[in-house]
């Protein structure tokens, strides 16, 4: 799916010192990631802090996020878990003429055998009225999506792609060598981004693009055009921020960073917690040396 090529951003949910919504620190954020030139925003990922949202803030941030975009930029939503029948019961509820897909990560705890996974997959993309990109991201939930099985569901004509945070290159060159030609393969692992391209992977749902967009989109399209020489000097200076953004977990890391931007406050919620000081002193340290061009 071409639109979903390139960089999109897994958006953080901005938050008041109180863990109440901040929606002007979401418009700031927009603002920032989409002056970065990244190509679409994704809304409700993990990175968002979906599993401690409730399904109205979850409405309310995506409903902001679609109207403050003004379409500026494609646009998907985070609708995944490992209850299908709660998924398919939450479908309806979303107004899908501003969306351009969705993002369904896998289900978590529960360790669906990989027929299960197939059943979860197919019920979801039967039901829904956007294309579904998969999301398989085993240090998260507890299971994999198979090679074969991602295959299998590349063939549904309303899958259109897949995330993949497995960080399992032989993985992703087997999918990239077979998966349908408008199948979009994504990197779920920013540090990984550039091998992934090279095997066949056409684009990245990043967490560094909160950070660092314009730089870090930047080294993906140049991967995209072929041109690894510039891509690897970029990522060779954003080694240490790609570092920084998990040193302490996600999104508390990310959060952390915005902080110093000043785009946001690094507040969580349970069972999260702020990033430490010591974060924050890497992370500006980082920033002067970006800024030096060291």
């Amino acid at each position: 799916m071409q639109e979903l090529n390139g960089t999109g951003v897994a958006l953080v949910t901005p938050l008041h010192q109180d863990r109440t919504i901040d929606l002007t620190g979401l418009e700031k954020l927009i603002d920032y990631v989409l002056d970065g030139q990244v190509e679409y925003l994704v809304v409700m990922g993990t990175t968002a802090e979906s599993p401690v949202l409730t399904w109205e803030e979850k409405m309310t941030v995506l409903n902001h996020a679609i109207s403050y975009t003004k379409r500026r930029v494609p646009i998907v939503l985070g609708l995944g878990g490992n209850n299908t029948t709660e998924i398919l019961q939450k479908l309806p509820e979303v107004d899908t003429k501003e969306l351009t897909a969705i993002l369904s990560v896998s289900p978590y705890y529960n360790k669906p055998s990989q027929e299960g996974l197939l059943y979860h997959y197919q019920a979801i993309a039967k039901q829904s009225k956007l294309p579904i990109v998969l999301y398989n991201v085993p240090g998260r939930t507890g299971s994999n999506i198979d090679a074969a099985t991602s295959l299998q569901l590349a063939d549904h004509e309303n899958i259109v792609g897949l995330k993949d945070a497995t960080a399992d290159m032989n993985q992703i060159a087997t999918i990239a060598k077979a998966k349908p030609d408008d199948f979009s393969l994504l990197s779920g692992e920013d540090s990984l981004v550039l091998p992934a391209m090279s095997l066949g992977a056409e684009g990245v749902i990043s967490v560094i693009a909160n950070f660092l967009p314009k730089e870090f989109s930047t080294m993906v399209r140049l991967a995209n055009s072929g041109d690894y020489t510039q891509a690897r000097k970029i990522h060779h200076q954003l080694l240490t921020a790609m570092e920084l953004t998990g040193s302490e977990g996600n999104p508390t890391s990310i959060k952390t960073g915005l902080n110093t931007l000043g785009l946001m406050g690094k507040t969580v919620r349970l069972p999260l917690t702020e990033g430490s000081e010591e974060l924050s002193r890497k992370y500006r340290a980082e920033l002067e040396s970006l800024n030096k061009g060291e």
